[in-house]
């Protein structure tokens, strides 16, 4: 197994820090730990569910001190939503739960993809409850998944090419066998069918028998944003190929402006299909990555050959063994897919915040991308997504590799990036990845930093 996102580049920033030297983190998807504030109506609502005397405590202040600054006050609709939700969870905080998670917060992340795939009475196939299994962030769902899927050497799993370690390390442990298709980089990462089949033929000619098809969407580690057609086009290849679908979707809310079309839309037509969609509250405008909160819905469960049970039924009997996800997870969960709604005291607050960390995002990407202009041979195509960049780098000296690259850039700077080695790329290309999270006041201090360092790098 390997993981580069905390390998060597990770180990080297530590030791850095050890001894005093100013680290920047960009190494991994982690907003808060660069300063990202949490979002007011999720912490308010976690603080009283770990605490609910403090519900009945706030009622009282709010009548004791009825002209105290509101700023200083939690809502009603806040309490009656901590009220509300420890009603339906019954057993509160420090119990543990149904093993897929509580019905009724699965029923609410059944509304919100409705909601989002535009389902309609008589338009689309809507969620099932029963179908969605609540997770500790959504890696622990994926492994659930390809643990069921590789039985052995010849199990093949396609994964884009670079791609998060999750997925090599994962298969690698396994068993199995990494199956890479490669996006175009050069037309913005695009994929289509054709580079699925010659992925997909090369697998055959190696005896390897390919089972599912993964898809980060936006991807990661290089933030493209797949299109509508390019979605079809895989879903026709599953169809045709008789192969499961993994979407990983985490950062279906990290689009700055571009339109999110759903996996689970995509297949509305198509029930011959399994599809595993996988979403996480750790991205997106929230970033509670610490808390491990996800989820995994699946439509189109099939019947295990040889035998009456179904695919729910196996899954079930996999996540009892850890008998529940945690609980704070689950209530960030339910958070997610059940915002303060229009007209409500907290909505505001809610949406300006959202906003700004959003457009915060985009535009700390835009100031890095803009800066890549000014480092000579350093392309970085496509569009901004998810929470990354990822540049190529066309010039390194001889006998330079992109690890080396980052090494150097971490120990002057201090900036931690990721190799393009540790994703997977194109032989013969060199490439980092940079997460666009650092406060704009850090970036105006490190990029100068980092341009004079690349150009005279390139010129050892």
């Amino acid at each position: 197994m390997e993981y580069a996102v905390r390998g060597p580049l990770y180990h080297k920033a530590a030791e850095l820090k050890k001894q005093g030297k100013t680290i920047i983190p960009c190494n991994i998807g982690n907003p808060q730990s660069l300063g990202q504030k949490p979002i007011t109506f999720y912490r308010q609502v976690l603080s009283l569910l770990e605490y609910p005397q403090h519900i009945n405590r706030e009622r009282i202040l709010k009548k004791k001190l009825s002209n105290v600054n509101d700023e200083f006050c939690i809502s009603d609709y806040v309490l009656d939503f901590c009220d509300d939700f420890l009603v339906k969870m019954e057993t509160g905080m420090g119990a543990y739960t149904d093993s897929k998670g509580p019905p009724f917060i699965r029923e609410a992340i059944s509304r919100y993809i409705d909601k989002r795939d535009k389902v309609m009475s008589n338009t689309g196939v809507s969620s099932n409850p029963d179908n969605i299994f609540i997770t500790d962030g959504a890696s622990e769902g994926v492994k659930n998944i390809l643990e069921l899927l590789i039985c052995n050497e010849n199990d093949g799993i396609m994964i884009p090419i670079p791609t998060y370690p999750l997925y090599t390390a994962t298969i690698n442990r396994m068993g199995g066998a990494q199956v890479h298709y490669y996006p175009d980089e050069e037309s913005g990462w695009k994929l289509n069918k054709d580079i699925l089949n010659k992925s997909l033929r090369t697998a055959k000619q190696k005896n390897i028998n390919v089972k599912a098809i993964v898809v980060i969407n936006p991807a990661n580690p290089t933030g493209a944003i797949l299109g509508r057609n390019s979605i079809f086009e895989i879903v026709e290849f599953a169809e045709e190929n008789n192969l499961v679908i993994l979407a990983d979707e985490v950062y279906q809310d990290n689009l700055y402006g571009s339109e999110f079309f759903s996996f689970a839309q995509a297949i509305w037509d198509y029930s011959n299909i399994s599809l595993f969609s996988f979403h996480s509250t750790s991205k997106g405008f929230y970033g509670e990555c610490g808390h491990r909160g996800g989820y995994f819905e699946v439509r189109n469960p099939f019947d295990l050959g040889n035998t009456n049970r179904n695919l729910i039924d196996i899954l079930f009997k996999q996540v009892s063994v850890n008998l529940c996800s945690n609980t704070v997870g689950q209530s960030l969960i339910y958070l997610l897919s059940s915002p303060p709604k229009e007209g409500s005291d907290p909505y505001e607050q809610f949406m300006n915040e959202k906003k700004s960390v959003l457009e915060d995002l985009f535009s700390k990407a835009s100031i890095i991308k803009d800066a890549f202009k000014q480092m000579e041979g350093m392309e970085c195509y496509g569009e901004i997504g998810a929470m990354y960049l990822f540049p190529q780098m066309t010039i390194l000296p001889e006998g330079k590799t992109d690890f080396d690259y980052c090494m150097s850039l971490l120990e002057e700077t201090g900036l931690t990036t990721v190799n393009g080695t540790g994703f997977g790329q194109k032989e013969g290309t060199s490439h980092l990845r940079i997460a666009f999270l650092p406060p704009k006041d850090i970036l105006k201090k490190v990029l100068p930093e980092w341009i004079d360092f690349h150009n005279r790098y390139i010129r050892m």
